[in-house]
């Protein structure tokens, strides 16, 4: 029996974990400040290291221990950035039996007892390393409790002492714990980088594997070291002689990124029967059809940012035919088109992941995208709107206003004002008696509310939202003068509005009002005639060439608002800053 097989398989994760800070792969930054720190003797007594999945936060945290307490192979050494990898300290601590550096799984012990466990322990020295070091996996996982019995003993913990926290949820740790670290942000590795790692432990392994396979792998690891091993490891397994891509895409559910730059050629053509085709070929084939559309949304991001950037075509997970076609795509297809496209998709996104069939999903969203294809873009279509030739305006003229809402009844009443006007003045001729001067009194009173607009206006001003509302919807107004008023109800009016509006009139200017109810006779009311107005307008919208156009390309289109030129100036008026007036400059020759 050999020594792998008594010793058992180990995944490539594991067997090619790096040592020693050269080992690392796409932190350079990281590592030549720990080097520098190590060779200043000024080493940290927190370290907190944060990044995504697979990027080596646990890994840097072990070589920092075994940094701090190798020996080196004569046992005499001190701390150093490049650890001998053979003394006891270095192996106990890469194989997790070291006495004293202690790895805790924040996920599983988050209280606070967990917690006094060390701080109790703290307080002993080493057993037989340099220094005690606590490296806490997943530190975002403590309670808040936990994490406050942690700061004193993490403010000042004993010289032998050191912490090392990893993180992916940066911030879920709360400031107190950050300000008393010094922080890592473990980058993404670059695709370059990862490339090269994946082909140097193809090659360890005695493995044959295809450069566009290993570009599958490391654009499907995103930037993670940990996903990328694991994935070559099944590669390798999934392979028989060396492993292709077109096996990469079977193992992982993708189809053919040629064959998706085909389809999201057809979705930009508006070809729905080819799209729907080239759909069901790479579904019979294995590829999932969430996956589809993620490779879409995926092409249309490329090339919109090539489009803006086109030094981003050179990618090295990218072929040279898959970046010719990006490339051309870039420069025909319009911004605003991929960012419809874009928006849609994400959409379809969510519909696939939610529906009870994906594929079907699937079918309606290339629907949709085939279709809005052909759809010109708003510029395009006020250009060809603007080249149209407008037909004649329609003949001018058309019905009168209606009257009542102002003082449109002034004439009407014009002959009762007068009359009354001449009998108070006989009246007044005859008498001069006090109920004279009271009438004359409440005349002048009701005087300052000539027509009916500034009846509208005084229970605006006493803020009788009910009666505002009421007046304006069920009032047909017959005629009016000041102290008097004639209307005719709307069928839904409240059966006490002329009592109401009565009495309220009478409270708030201290003189009695007639209101007086009629069957007929009344115009229209104030909601009645703006609704007509509104109507008018549309309809003449309807009927401009430049609106017919945008409804005969939108059906399903509606006018929402409509704006006049005077509209428009008036806005333009209220939202202009008010002139000021050039101030004094002392310095300004006169």
């Amino acid at each position: 029996m050999t020594e792998t097989s008594s010793k058992g398989y180990q995944v490539l994760a594991r067997k090619y974990r790096p040592e020693t800070f050269a080992d690392l792969v796409g932190q350079d930054a990281m590592v030549r400040t720990l080097k520098n720190a190590f060779l200043a003797d000024r080493i940290a007594q927190a370290f907190i290291m944060t990044g995504i999945r697979g990027t080596g936060k646990t890994t840097t945290a072990r070589i920092i221990a075994k940094g701090m307490n190798c020996v080196g192979t004569y046992g005499t050494g001190g701390p150093t950035t490049d650890p001998c990898g053979v003394c006891e300290h270095c192996t106990a601590i890469m194989e997790g039996r070291h006495v004293d550096v202690m790895e805790m799984d924040a996920a599983s012990r988050t209280g606070v007892g967990d917690i006094r466990e060390i701080i109790e322990s703290v307080h002993y020295r080493a057993a037989s390393a340099r220094y005690k070091i606590y490296i806490i996996d997943e530190v975002h996982m403590l309670s808040t409790s936990a994490f406050n019995a942690l700061l004193k003993t993490l403010e000042e913990p004993p010289e032998h002492v050191k912490f090392i926290f990893a993180t992916t949820e940066i911030r879920k740790v709360p400031v107190t714990v950050l300000s008393r670290c010094q922080r890592f942000d473990l980058r993404r590795i670059e695709p370059e980088d990862m490339i090269a790692m994946l082909r140097r432990i193809a090659t360890a392994e005695g493995a044959a594997i295809a450069d566009d396979a290993l570009a599958l792998i490391t654009r499907a690891a995103e930037g993670s070291a940990r996903d990328a091993t694991s994935l070559l490891d099944q590669a390798i397994s999934h392979g028989a002689g060396e492993t292709t891509a077109t096996q990469i895409r079977a193992m992982l559910g993708l189809a053919d990124r040629g064959r998706v730059l085909d389809l999201f050629d057809m979705i930009m053509k508006g070809d729905a029967a080819g799209a729907m085709a080239e759909l069901s070929a790479e579904y019979a084939e294995g590829a999932d059809p969430l996956a589809v559309l993620r490779d879409l949304a995926e092409i249309t991001h490329w090339v919109s940012v090539v489009k803006i950037t086109p030094g981003a075509a050179e990618d090295p997970t990218i072929s040279p035919d898959e970046r010719s076609r990006g490339q051309a795509m870039a420069q025909t297809l319009p911004l605003r088109v991929l960012a419809r496209m874009w928006q849609m998709l994400l959409k379809a996104l969510d519909e696939v992941a939610q529906a009870p069939n994906a594929m079907m999903a699937a079918e309606m969203a290339i629907i949709r995208l085939t279709h809005v294809a052909d759809l010109p873009t708003p510029e395009d279509l006020v250009k060809r709107l603007g080249n149209e030739t407008p037909p004649p305006p329609p003949p001018s003229g058309g019905a009168p206003l209606p009257q009542g809402a102002g003082g449109g009844n002034g004439q009407a009443n014009a002959p009762l004002s007068q009359g009354r006007s001449t009998s108070g003045q006989s009246t007044s001729g005859r008498s001069g008696g006090p109920s004279a001067a009271l009438a004359q009194d409440a005349a002048q009173a009701l005087a300052r509310y000539p027509t009916f607009d500034h009846v509208l206006e005084l229970i605006r001003a006493n803020r009788d939202g009910k009666l505002l509302m009421d007046v304006e919807a069920d009032l047909r107004l017959v005629s009016y003068q000041p102290g008097r008023i004639t209307f005719q109800p709307t069928p839904d009016a409240p059966a006490d509005l002329a009592s109401r509006l009565g009495a309220a009139l009478q409270r708030w200017t201290g003189n009695r009002w007639a209101v007086t109810v009629t069957s007929e006779g009344g115009a229209p009311s104030i909601v009645e005639t703006r609704n007509a107005e509104k109507t008018s307008r549309e309809s003449e919208a309807r009927d401009h060439p430049l609106v017919q156009a945008v409804f005969d390309a939108f059906p399903n289109a509606r006018i929402l608002d409509i704006k006049t030129r005077q509209d428009i100036t008036a806005e333009a008026r209220a939202e202009a800053l008010p002139e000021v007036e050039e101030e004094w400059d002392p310095f300004e020759e006169e």
